[in-house]
């Protein structure tokens, strides 16, 4: 099982450690990558057959703001879900940018989840599909959160 963490640029490093801290309590392997969509897409595509090529359960977190090619040509071109989750500083980032991570033309299935802990546990429910001890943490975990209350 792994969770790529897809970023567009270092900037982005920050903003996915909530995911890795997630991540970590899962027992699930992380790697990261980077490239913009925008300023080097032949990498990207690069990156994409790469993680094509892998035949264990993938899931892809692209994070990456203001026009969110990343996300869209990562989707287009994947045969692992796909999640965005797109970082904002301030609400007028989040009302100019996030539009770009929800509006996938057909055929682009990619998942926006805004929070970065949640994209990350969404991904390890993705995961757990196929996985009974994952399937059993994520039990676990819900019913400790569910006994704080």
């Amino acid at each position: 099982m792994l969770v790529i963490l897809f970023l567009a640029s270092a900037s982005d490093a920050e903003f996915v450690r909530p995911m890795e801290d997630i991540l970590k309590e899962f027992d699930v392997a992380t790697k990261t990558v980077m490239a913009s969509a925008h300023k080097v897409p032949d990498k990207v595509v690069k990156l994409v057959e790469e993680i094509n090529a892998m035949k264990e359960p993938t899931v892809v977190i692209t994070v990456v703001g203001m026009s969110n090619g990343l996300g869209g040509v990562v989707a287009g071109t994947c045969v692992h879900p796909v999640i965005n989750c797109p970082p904002h500083k301030n609400l007028d980032e989040y009302h100019t940018d996030i539009h770009s991570s929800l509006r996938m033309p057909s055929d682009v299935p990619a998942l926006t989840v805004l929070h970065p802990k949640n994209a990350a546990l969404a991904a390890v429910r993705i995961l757990a599909e196929s996985d009974a001890g994952l399937r059993k943490k994520i039990e676990e975990r819900l019913a400790k959160i569910k006994a704080g209350y």
